[in-house]
């Protein structure tokens, strides 16, 4: 008697074979049956028309924070996600001396747009070091699997103090210490060590990350000891050549290449398509290509749809901010907002009116109506070039601006204004498909839990299936084999967790089963339901018929059951014997 059967599903084992039927059996919180007909079982689930998923490893969330009051880490476990990796991008909740827990909030709040009151509400902080943050992570129920990653941010305020915070050179007894730290964690059961390299990413004050400017020396220090840790891939938040740093990131694929070919680690870096200089990507692949014919082991987070800005009036940034006439009121709840800007004397003003915010980010977004596109329901990501404010308002003869006020007033104030801000420099998805099948391609970039008022995209598992394998009408699809491959099978091997991600014998039971016609994403909503009332925005998705960890069902038709079956995932795991 199997302790769990699913029975008569069209199963889709990971390995990038082709789909078949049959059963899979589960006993133990592994799987002990794949096709054919097994035996009977305490519990069945009939399959009969739907697909049977390895449970999707999601390796870029940024949920340090929010693990430690959220089990169900939502929205990533809608999304028929079973593990995730957090720690990405250089911030994190540790080391943490006591006296820097304001910073690293204000650190992780100005990088990830998270709320700093939700961070300082939600967070219990009994730990300092990390392998004790490890410990409370293990001591928590969680209704997934989490793996995690030592931020260099934070190791660089814990071992340097504000040296470190204001990214002053590291002298060699600082990177000994760094290292030291990095290697006890990774012991301890961390599955790697990021960094941030991109000046995109800045504190709460406006600073660049810690370690931003980190030189060769402390890189590969840091390096040498998750070398000695004998496990740990090194990830790279990277600019890929943004505001003319190319020279740079050239240099850094050399000492990624030195780095991996001297400890045999596998280096993973952020490739995307600049709006600068669309074709730069492919120069820097390249430069990577030439990394691991030389020995090395480089792989390149790519993304499956652009990181683009939803702006709209519940957002953390849309093109009336700074208007005067708008923050007459920008404090006002949404429905005084809308009532009040949809009064045709303050109309006229506000349209009248130039945002006093100057940045060069800013200026630029707020003013770029070829780039913004109305989001629309069911969401549309990959709009043609007829689709933005700019064309609709040339057909129709009217101002962009007062256009674009006219959609973001629709559905009471809540429609969303969706701005491509990487890998759409072509106006659709080639790039981005490109990047997908490159040989050295990791997919990435998901960013569960972060952005919180401006980005909405852990929702990429679904993303994957619906648009890349089902719907795309703008170019060449993925088969479902390789979607699926690519975000459980793949990711769950580049962190070396050998154990899941594939439907067979002797792997964990981690599963989703999919009604497949069904699936389905909705627009994104703002919600506030953050510790201290913070804000999020939030997707949601239909048709995960059921999502299982090691064996137990944790969501059923969309809603959590309760059960808690998730783990610390530390260190390595080994694949079945």
């Amino acid at each position: 008697m199997h302790d769990l059967v699913i029975r008569g599903g069209r199963i889709v084992d990971g390995s990038g074979a082709a789909a078949f039927t049959g059963d899979v059996a589960v006993d133990g919180g592994v799987i002990t049956a794949a096709g054919g007909k097994a035996g009977p079982a305490h519990r069945e689930i009939d399959a009969d028309g739907l697909l049977v998923t390895p449970g999707f490893v999601d390796i870029h969330t940024h949920y340090d924070g929010q693990v430690t009051w959220d089990p169900y880490l939502a929205p990533s476990g809608w999304n028929g996600v079973t593990t995730v990796v957090m720690g990405n991008c250089g911030v994190g909740f540790a080391p943490a001396a006591p006296d820097r827990h304001d910073w690293l909030i204000g650190l992780m709040e100005g990088v990830e747009d998270i709320p700093g009151t939700a961070l300082a509400e939600g967070i219990d902080w009994a730990w300092e070091s990390f392998p004790e943050y490890l410990d409370a992570l293990d001591a928590k129920d969680l209704a997934l699997d989490v793996g995690t990653q030592v931020p260099h941010g934070a190791v660089r305020a814990y071992v340097m103090g504000e040296r470190g915070a204001r990214n002053e050179t590291a002298t060699d007894a600082d990177i000994a210490a760094m290292a030291d730290i990095v290697e006890q964690a990774l012991k301890a059961g961390a599955l790697g060590f990021s960094s941030s390299r991109t000046m995109l990413h800045r504190s709460v004050d406006g600073e660049p990350v810690p370690g931003t400017f980190a030189g060769h020396d402390e890189l590969i220090g840091i390096g040498r000891a998750c070398g000695r840790a004998g496990h740990g891939v090194f990830e790279i938040a990277s600019d890929f050549g943004i505001g003319g740093m190319e020279g740079r990131f050239n240099e850094d694929v050399i000492w990624m290449r030195d780095l991996s070919r001297e400890t045999g680690l596998p280096v993973s870096f952020i490739l995307a398509q600049s709006p600068l200089s669309k074709d730069e990507w492919r120069r820097i692949a390249t430069w990577a290509e030439e990394a691991v014919d030389g020995g090395a082991r480089l792989m390149l987070q790519t993304g499956i749809r652009p990181p683009g800005l939803l702006l709209g009036f519940e957002s953390s940034l849309h093109p009336f901010m700074g208007h005067p006439a708008y923050m007459a009121v920008a404090d006002r709840p949404l429905a005084e907002r809308v009532k009040h800007l949809s009064n045709p004397a303050v109309r006229e003003t506000l349209l009248s009116e130039e945002s006093t915010l100057k940045g060069e980010f800013t200026s630029f977004v707020f003013s770029h109506f070829q780039g913004m596109f109305p989001l629309g329901d069911p969401p549309d990501y990959e709009p043609g070039p007829d689709r933005s404010i700019a064309a609709m308002a040339e057909r129709d003869g009217r101002v962009p601006k007062e256009l674009l006020l006219d959609m973001m007033l629709g559905r009471d104030g809540r429609e969303l204004i969706y701005f491509p801000l990487l890998n759409y420099a072509d106006g659709d998805f080639a790039a981005i498909e490109q990047m997908m099948n490159h040989p050295l391609s990791l997919i990435s970039l998901s960013d569960g839990g972060a952005h919180c008022g401006l980005i909405c995209d852990a929702s990429a598992p679904t993303y994957m299936l619906t648009h890349w394998v089902r719907d795309r009408s703008r170019g060449p699809r993925l088969s479902l084999e390789t979607a699926i491959r690519k975000q459980s099978h793949d990711t769950a091997r580049a962190y070396g967790m050998h154990d899941r991600g594939l439907i067979a014998p002797g792997m964990k039971a981690d599963l989703n089963v999919i009604d497949f016609d069904r699936l389905s994403l909705g627009p994104p909503r703002m919600v506030n339901d953050l510790p201290a009332g913070g804000r999020r925005l939030l997707q949601d998705v239909d048709g995960y018929q059921a999502t299982i960890v090691g064996g137990e069902t944790t969501y059923w038709e969309g809603k959590p059951t309760g059960a808690m079956p998730g783990t610390l995932v530390r260190g390595p795991q080994r694949a079945p014997a």
